[in-house]
């Protein structure tokens, strides 16, 4: 997405934002200042999600040596570099407000994870001061980690659907019945949501959750498309490596907490907007077609058995075109 293009779709929803903003604003009886800066709103808001965009990793080198020199005619009033990131703090709920307005659409096929995002090195948690009294210790499948959690769903186009940020020692399964209050069809995700009431809640209202089993658990039955979407869950792997690494939501450099998520919303903005995500390519009422009613136990070792029962149970030209099926998606 170029600059203009970007610049567009963000003042195009600040104009039909800010009445409603506020509209919705409480009111403390004082009178208050509303004299309009050198910047507008739409304006901050693009040059911080285009920094995400552009895949830079220093912010003040990128206003101060790309955006101050190369970018002077699209933005005639910049600011200074101190005085931008004291105007951070204003577009942090329009932008979050405009994140809600870039996600995707629910297609009954969605994945959840959650990931770290750590604000120091463990050896510093007891001198670190910007986050002190809202970060805690967490544990992930790799270490001990001092900071947040990122909680997010996508659909299998890889499109963003949720999102919620937790202290680092809240447990992966509290925020998931937040995260799916516009989901409906199935939920895939990993062995920590494993949870008998958390399952029969999400069902009430039309989610199916499934997950791998532990080593300890007795067999389940599960459909076989099931089982081949829960392999496709590294899509989500895929999604938060890209965020980390090319928006870079998360580093240690942070020095105030509205800053902070400013840097992650705009991260998650600038993903929304990429032209081409990691996503899969399925052809679900085809497969559903092809197996109907099919049921069986959900180790990897009868995955081997499991395939000679479809091939005997089905028309030769039938189990072809269900060998081809699984091929893509089993891979």
């Amino acid at each position: 997405m170029s600059l203009l293009e970007l610049y567009c779709h963000v003042d195009d929803f600040w104009q039909a934002f800010a009445t409603h903003w506020e509209q919705e604003q409480l009111q403390s009886g004082e009178k208050c200042r509303r004299r309009e800066g050198q910047l507008c709103a739409s304006e901050i808001m693009t040059i911080l999600i285009y920094f995400h965009i552009f895949r830079q990793r220093d912010f003040k080198t990128f206003y101060t040596q790309f955006v101050h020199v190369q970018l002077r005619g699209e933005f005639p009033n910049l600011v200074s570099y101190n005085r931008f990131v004291e105007l951070m703090p204003s577009v942090l709920v329009p932008l979050c407000a405009y994140l809600r307005y870039c996600y995707g659409a629910c297609s009954g096929v969605s994945f959840i994870d959650s990931t770290p995002l750590a604000v120091c090195h463990n050896r510093r948690i007891t001198r670190h001061r910007t986050f002190k009294d809202v970060a805690q210790r967490g544990k992930n499948s790799v270490d001990w980690f001092f900071g947040f959690k990122l909680h997010l769903v996508v659909n299998d186009r890889g499109q963003l659907l949720a999102c919620r940020l937790t202290a680092g020692n809240v447990d992966d399964r509290v925020p998931v019945p937040q995260l799916t209050r516009w989901l409906w069809g199935k939920l895939f995700g990993d062995k920590g949501y494993l949870s008998q009431p958390l399952t029969e809640q999400l069902l009430q209202r039309r989610v199916h959750l499934v997950t791998r089993l532990k080593s300890k658990m007795k067999n389940r039955l599960i459909l076989l498309a099931d089982k081949l979407l829960l392999r496709k869950r590294s899509i989500l792997e895929t999604i938060i490596d890209q965020l980390k690494n090319i928006s870079q939501i998360e580093h240690t450099r942070h020095r105030s907490m509205a800053n902070f998520m400013v840097n992650l919303v705009c991260g998650l903005i600038a993903y929304s907007h990429q032209p081409t995500k990691p996503s899969l390519v399925l052809d679900l009422p085809q497969l559903e077609s092809l197996i109907p009613n099919l049921y069986f136990r959900s180790r990897e070792s009868n995955l081997s058995i499991t395939v000679k029962l479809l091939k005997m149970s089905f028309h030769p030209e039938q189990s072809k075109k269900l060998g081809r099926q699984i091929k893509p998606l089993g891979q």
